[in-house]
């Protein structure tokens, strides 16, 4: 836990590792466009988020390693564009952002069991299977037994881990004396979620948010790094088992009032500083 003087303030910019504001980047301005971007620029845009030339030129190349970006040289230039690989990813958070939503309004009472065991010198496959179910929104119930709301495809999310019989998946429903409400209680702490959205709300719910950013287009890419780095931790409970305030909603509405205030001034400020290499198809 944070010390209260390492907290993030509301009127600063959100603390992201560069990695994540670049998935931002990606998605908002190489996604779907079919060009690849010179590193020069992007080191020009992250300059403004306060992100130093080698963390750019570190993350570009991890990236790269990892099969998510791909290089092109013209001349002296490096361009970085998308593998197949990162624009699935990108995608994912694209849904997340803007298709599925921050609340599960229409539930129809079928949770989804995974249960697993493995062994104690799989500590790293264990982390990434946690990874895993986390990013899908499932939430441990009791020992190896995760579960999530609605009816999930397990089967292709774990499929590049290799698990095998080692994993047990089934999808229920609850009956009494075991009751939803209780499910969610035990398997999803609500109070640390929507403390979350709180701090969102602090942050950005204010007639000028983030007055220390440089412009606009900084103010984008904390926004949307802020929000999926939220909407990624919400296992989307169901709304008739949450507060009538949740604090999600109100956070929802205000993520697309300030990316849409944004898109203009952002895509702006992006093309005066990108420099774009089209690619064939």
């Amino acid at each position: 836990m944070k010390h209260e003087d390492e907290q993030d303030q509301p009127h600063q910019p959100p603390s992201a590792r560069p990695q994540s504001l670049m998935f931002s980047f990606l998605g908002i301005y190489v996604l779907g466009r079919g060009t690849a971007v010179y590193s020069g620029s992007v080191i020009d845009v992250f300059a403004r988020l306060g992100v130093s030339e080698e963390a750019v030129r570190s993350t570009l190349t991890r990236m790269a390693k990892r099969n998510l970006l791909t290089r092109h040289r013209q001349g002296k230039k490096v361009y970085f564009g998308l593998t197949e690989h990162a624009t699935d990813v990108l995608d994912d958070g694209r849904r997340h952002v803007w298709e599925t939503g921050a609340v599960n309004r229409d539930w129809d009472g079928t949770w989804t069991l995974v249960g697993f065991s493995l062994p104690g010198n799989e500590r790293s496959t264990r982390h990434d299977l946690r990874s895993q179910l986390i990013w899908a929104g499932f939430g441990p119930l009791q020992g190896g037994l995760w579960i999530a709301p609605g009816v999930k495809d397990v089967e292709s999310m774990l499929a590049p881990l290799g698990l095998g019989d080692n994993v047990t998946v089934l999808q229920a429903q609850a009956y009494k004396p075991t009751e939803s409400a209780d499910l969610v209680r035990k398997a999803f702490d609500t109070d640390q979620i929507a403390e979350r959205y709180r701090v969102f709300l602090d942050r950005w719910d204010t007639a000028h948010p983030l007055p220390s950013a440089t412009d606009d287009l900084a103010r984008q890419l904390f926004l949307h790094t802020d929000w999926l780095q939220l909407v990624r931790q919400d296992p989307r409970l169901p709304a008739e088992h949450l507060p009538a305030d949740w604090p999600a909603i109100r956070a929802e509405k205000l993520f697309h009032t300030l990316a849409h205030r944004y898109e203009h001034s952002a895509a702006q400020l992006a093309e005066s500083v990108l420099d774009e290499l089209p690619l064939r198809p």
